[in-house]
């Protein structure tokens, strides 16, 4: 009986940790996730509920340009109304030695290719875009 307890009590105490949140691995990964779901779909308002209150925006090599979250997603939606897209994958995730993170999306429409560089970070516990950077293949 008494270890039928002591096996009671570690199944127990497995299950309970089973059943804990990983970290923000997989949190990242619902992130990136959604991301690339609005980017395939051409989705400026999927992509603006992960925008953090100020979003920089680098178009074609030329200067970044600041936008409030509202701006940006009007930004987004004309370059998905210019490009639609034909295809969108993930090339990269990860972070810098510094703690930034990042994914390095393909896109492709009919118009052009773009390598696009989604910086993001965690901020009121949850994770924002703050800057977006296409790069013109």
């Amino acid at each position: 009986m008494r270890n039928f307890k002591h096996i009671a009590v570690v199944l127990t105490f497995l299950m309970a940790v089973a059943f804990l949140p990983v970290g923000h691995t997989i949190a990242q990964g619902d992130f990136i996730g959604r991301i690339s779901a609005a980017f395939k779909v051409g989705s400026a308002k999927d992509l603006a509920r992960n925008f953090n209150s100020v979003v920089e925006i680098t178009m074609d090599g030329g200067n970044a340009t600041s936008y409030s979250n509202t701006q940006a997603e009007f930004v987004m939606k004309n370059f998905f109304s210019k490009y639609p897209p034909v295809e969108c994958s993930v090339g990269h995730k990860g972070s810098s030695d510094g703690g930034q993170r990042y994914v390095i999306l393909a896109y492709t429409s009919k118009a052009a290719s773009n390598t696009v560089l989604v910086r993001f970070k965690e901020e009121d516990g949850r994770a924002q875009i703050y800057s977006i950077n296409f790069i013109k293949d």
